[in-house]
């Protein structure tokens, strides 16, 4: 297994960066996850780390080795794709040994390590069927064994969930968390699913624009977003984002006038120059609490109930005071009716003009309900 180094790793199309200059250090055996939506960059990050994509500056370690020029075969990488380009003629078995057979190794070790992968996969019993007599969760599983049959330093997954069914996905996750506990192998996962990225990763490195906006343990970037973009990017639902004013600050933290006269408590510390400033608060739709005099709230325009929670839409989707929360799952509501909430102080965060979090004193401290 391997460290991954990236120093100043950036990639140019033309005159468009796609890849910011990014430093990352992922540790030997750790399982992070690269979040962002279409078109962050995540995907091209992943491709330079694998040396399918030519960097144009900086620079990527592998084990301590500098690699950023090295072919993708003396890498020490493999790397499950989107779609499973599985060789259609071949059986599972064959397709499990093919980048084997490549490297020339023995029949005998060959044959070995093809059950090793099956077997902990669980495609034992599938070895000799062709790829269109798998299910996708299983064709996926073949790209995995054929992946790991090599023993690479680090795997690379790049989107390797987005053409399965919400039920495969859940199955896939559970998958994945198993192999890497199993393998202790570093791994290195591309989403633009948070849910994924929350639930597998020891690290989520979330990307915006080209840029890594942040970078930490999946609770302590859900419950301390450095940005806007880490905020938009992190929970479902997300977290509701409402234009205000800056009145007022002190030791306790700023109070900010929304949209519709409202003022509202929070924790942030701001410049003193910062009175008068448009900022946005965000809060988080489970922070919430029910309150007939709170300063949050409006009519019910879509109601969605998930089992034991349910979230309210409250004011028209894209309108600036339009909010979502959540709601016990056997809370009776009717579309058109008014709701209103507030939210302690400790859980609001407060954006600057330029996107980034004001710092919070407290940190928010209120359970996920």
């Amino acid at each position: 297994m391997a460290n991954v180094e990236l120093t100043g790793l950036m990639k140019r199309f033309g005159d468009t960066a796609v890849v910011q200059p990014a430093t990352l250090t992922i540790a030997d055996g750790e399982f992070v996850v690269l979040v962002g939506p279409s078109g962050c960059g995540k995907s091209t990050l992943l491709r330079m780390i694998a040396g399918l994509e030519a960097p144009s500056a900086g620079t990527v370690a592998i084990g301590g080795r500098d690699v950023t020029h090295a072919p993708p075969a003396e890498r020490g990488v493999a790397m499950v794709f989107q779609s499973y380009a599985l060789y259609p003629h071949l059986s599972v078995a064959d397709n499990i040994a093919f980048p084997l057979k490549v490297a020339r190794l023995p029949k005998a070790e060959i044959a070995a390590r093809v059950r090793e992968a099956a077997a902990m996969l669980d495609l034992s019993d599938l070895l000799a069927r062709k790829p269109r007599a798998l299910s996708g969760g299983q064709r996926q599983r073949v790209s995995i064994a054929r992946a790991i049959v090599r023993r690479p330093q680090v795997l690379l997954l790049d989107e390797p969930l987005s053409n399965l069914d919400t039920a495969l996905r859940a199955r896939m996750r559970h998958e994945f968390a198993r192999l890497h506990q199993q393998l202790g192998m570093t791994m290195i996962y591309v989403t633009h699913d948070q849910l994924e990225a929350m639930t597998l990763a020891n690290r989520i490195v979330v990307m915006h624009g080209g840029r890594i906006e942040q970078v930490g343990a999946p609770l302590d970037v859900y419950r301390h977003p450095a940005s806007l973009a880490v905020a938009a990017a992190i929970g479902s639902p997300g977290m509701n984002l409402l234009p205000a004013t800056i009145i007022a600050d002190g030791p306790e933290g700023a109070t900010v006038r929304t949209g519709d006269g409202s003022m509202v408590k929070t924790v942030a510390l701001v410049p003193k120059d910062a009175i008068g400033a448009t900022v946005t608060l965000g809060v988080r739709p489970e922070h919430l609490l029910p309150d007939p005099d709170g300063p949050f709230g409006g009519a019910v325009e879509l109601f969605e109930r998930l089992g034991p929670l349910s979230f309210a839409h409250l004011g028209r989707r894209g309108e600036a005071g339009a909010i979502v929360a959540q709601l016990p799952g056997d809370r009776a509501v009717t579309l058109g009716e008014v709701l209103q909430f507030a939210v302690p102080a400790a859980d609001t965060h407060l954006f600057a003009p330029d996107g980034r979090a004001y710092p919070l004193t407290p940190p928010p401290s209120s359970p996920v309900r």
